[in-house]
């Protein structure tokens, strides 16, 4: 009747369980005092142990399932229950029947191997009852060869039974604490998705900087270099049509090139041509606009690469000559695209004023190459943008960009980036 014992069971459960513990108790004593009457047993020897049992019985209720009682009161019901069932089996044996009621109670009112004492203080109990005294100890003998065996298994099982419970509590523990991190670790999970996302914006809104800049920045650049020029050349009315010509170019295609730009396209050039007609269109268009001598090589063999990249290096090179256009004074300029096995190379050469390196690292990302007194390249990249735009744009598909210039020597941009190729499907 383990399944009665209260640390399984609910509190409902066990007070359900002390009404079917006496109704057996009850069923028991009858049926033993009836058998006891019809084998011939005298009332009077076995009546008055009867009724005090059947009165004794119902203090079971405030003991069983509460646990929280003293256990010494636990165990004075339990041994007068005991000494009763005793009592009766020694005027019949037939009471037997009734003291084994006190093996289940054992394991209600007791834990661990306490039970296990309390059933064999039952066992012993009815041996010498129905030893009825008589000095024949075989019996008893025999019941205690069996009975200190049982006690001992009985302490083992109660010994791992607590140390399961120990383990069972650590187990539950370890859960709590596990279900505790893996909660502690979904919300880390949700502020990484967080940041990750708020990154991803910033680096959105940067690239879409770049793309105006690119896009709108260059072409006003060109246009204010071409309404000065057109200035300079009121006298000359071929000479100021060419340049209001140049003008009305370049604000077309600054507003085309705006307008992809909010649509996040690529740039025009690359839409209707590969990268090596687009950097070779680009370094035509600017060669017409400028009296500046420009060699354009195209070496290796050509072939798609991503979209990140071909954008990437045609922006550089627009970025490189429009700077050469407005900071270098330079007389020529060179722009090679190489295309190797494993990256493609991209570099722009001038021979104009140049500028100090260094001085652009001192006055930091946010203005490289700040106005510098007698530079010819004063205001280079102002804005934030320029050379830094450039290099962001090279570290962003994992490419390498450098600068080398002496003032009064000219400038090269050298730029390197992986040749990944472009992907089925993609344009």
């Amino acid at each position: 009747m383990a399944w009665l014992r209260p640390e399984e069971n609910s509190e409902r459960d066990g007070r359900r369980a002390r009404w079917i513990y006496l109704a057996v108790a009850y069923v028991l004593l009858i049926a033993s005092g009836c058998l006891a009457l019809l084998n011939g047993t005298p009332p009077a020897e076995f009546a008055p142990y009867a009724v005090a049992a059947a009165l004794w019985l119902p203090l079971l209720f405030p003991l069983y399932p509460a646990r929280g009682h003293a256990i010494w009161l636990r165990w004075g019901y339990y041994i007068v229950l005991v000494a009763l069932a005793t009592a009766l089996v020694s005027t019949s044996a037939f009471f037997a029947a009734f003291s084994a009621i006190g093996y289940s109670l054992a394991f209600a009112l007791f834990s661990s191997w306490w039970s296990m004492v309390g059933v064999a203080l039952t066992a012993i109990g009815t041996v010498i009852a129905q030893s009825e005294g008589s000095g024949n100890l075989s019996m008893l003998t025999v019941m205690l060869g069996v009975t200190l065996p049982l006690l001992f298994a009985g302490w083992a099982v109660g010994v791992e039974s607590e140390r399961r419970k120990t383990l069972i509590g650590r187990l539950t523990a370890a859960n709590a604490r596990i279900t505790a991190a893996a909660e502690e670790n979904a919300a880390l999970q949700a502020e990484l998705v967080m940041r990750a996302r708020e990154a991803g914006v910033l680096d959105e809104r940067r690239r879409l900087a770049r793309e105006i800049h690119d896009a709108v920045a260059q072409g006003l650049i060109a246009l204010i270099t071409q309404l000065r020029a057109a200035d300079l050349t009121k006298d000359d009315p071929a000479e100021w049509r060419r340049h209001m010509d140049n003008v009305n170019m370049l604000a077309q295609q600054s507003l085309g090139a705006a307008r992809r730009s909010v649509r996040a396209l690529r740039p025009e050039q690359l839409e209707r041509s590969h990268l090596p007609e687009a950097v070779a269109d680009l370094a035509e268009q600017w060669a017409a606009t400028e009296s500046v001598s420009l060699i354009t090589e195209i070496t290796g063999t050509p072939r798609p690469l991503a979209t990140a990249v071909e954008v990437t290096l045609f922006r550089v090179a627009q970025e490189a000559l429009a700077n050469v256009s407005k900071h270098a004074g330079a007389r020529r300029v060179a722009l090679t695209l190489s295309y190797l096995d494993d990256d493609v190379l991209l570099d722009v050469r001038d021979d104009g004023d140049g500028f100090d390196p260094a001085a652009r690292g001192r006055e930091g990302a946010g203005r490289e190459g700040s106005r510098r007194e007698g530079s010819g390249r004063e205001g280079f990249g102002r804005g934030g943008f320029g050379l830094t735009a450039m290099e962001q744009r090279v570290r962003g598909v994992g490419g390498t960009f450098a600068v080398e210039s002496v003032p009064g020597e000219g400038t090269a941009i050298a730029v390197a980036v992986p040749a990944l190729p472009r992907e089925e499907g993609s344009t």
